[in-house]
This record gives C-alpha cells, structure tokens and sequence, in this order.
C-alpha cells in the first residue's frame, strides 16, 4: 500500500484539518491519463482504498491503488508557494 514521508503526511494533514473540515477528510489520489489527479476531499468515494498514516488518510481509486501500492508519496512546497507532490519508489530494508 501506498506509503507518505513525514513531510507528505505534515502538507496533507495542513490540508485536510480545519474546524470546518469533516473528519473523514483526507487526500484522494485518481488514476488519469499519463499520471494521476489529486485533490483534497471531505470523505471518500465508493471502492476508495484508504490509507491511514501519521494521523492523516489517503483514498485510492482502484487504479491507483494497484499502481501505488509499492511506491511513496512526498510533498513539499516549492519557491513560489505551490504544493508539490512528488511519487518515489517504496525503499524496503533488512
């Protein structure tokens, strides 16, 4: 299953987390054509994977989920201000 670097897990919670934000909010990650569509979302839709991470939650479509399942999501914030994600390959250790 899809993995997220603490510095995914920090932008996405900043994301989701308001007073105003239910608590099933979180990121949604799609399959689209050449990559895939991320967006913030209040809940999950029908057949989402979920992942729970660093107190934060990703959705998967089907797609995604079968594509991800062994990479890593990072995030950061780039010189203008703009969110970034970034999808690294899962490194396993011994």
């Amino acid at each position: 299953m899809l993995a997220l670097t603490d510095n995914a897990a920090t932008l996405v919670r900043e994301m989701t987390d308001g007073p105003e934000v239910p608590d099933t909010a979180g990121l949604r990650i799609t399959a689209a054509a050449g990559g895939f569509a991320v967006s913030a979302t209040p809940r999950p839709e029908e057949g989402d994977r979920v992942v729970h991470q660093d107190g934060v939650v990703v959705y998967l479509d089907a797609e995604a989920a079968d594509r991800l399942d062994e990479m890593t999501l990072d995030a950061d914030v780039d010189a203008s201000g703009d969110l970034r994600f970034e999808l690294l390959p899962r490194r396993w250790s011994a």
